[in-house]
């Protein structure tokens, strides 16, 4: 996969990124696929899965969850693991 590959999968939406995920998993069910073609198709299929993990992931950041504090439930933003993971 080469960089211009890289930066428009980085662009795409995760229900995209999920719509071709499916794609590649119903056609290497299938059987019908040679294997040259199958382990492109699992290698893409792999980069999709990491970049729909690290949407995921973006988003639960974003979440607020409600903890209990002296009894009272309050917001509080979702904890972020590292400060350099701020999502803008």
């Amino acid at each position: 996969m080469d960089n211009q590959e890289k930066t428009t999968m980085q662009e795409m939406s995760f229900e995209t990124a999920m719509e071709k995920l499916e794609h590649i998993v119903e056609q290497l069910e299938s059987g019908d696929v040679p294997l040259e073609q199958a382990i492109e198709l699992f290698q893409e299929g792999m980069g999709l899965s990491g970049l729909c993990a690290r949407k995921l992931e973006q988003v639960e950041r974003k979440i607020e969850v409600l903890s209990e504090q002296n009894g009272e439930l309050k917001r509080q933003p979702f904890p972020a693991e590292e400060a350099g993971d701020r999502i803008e």
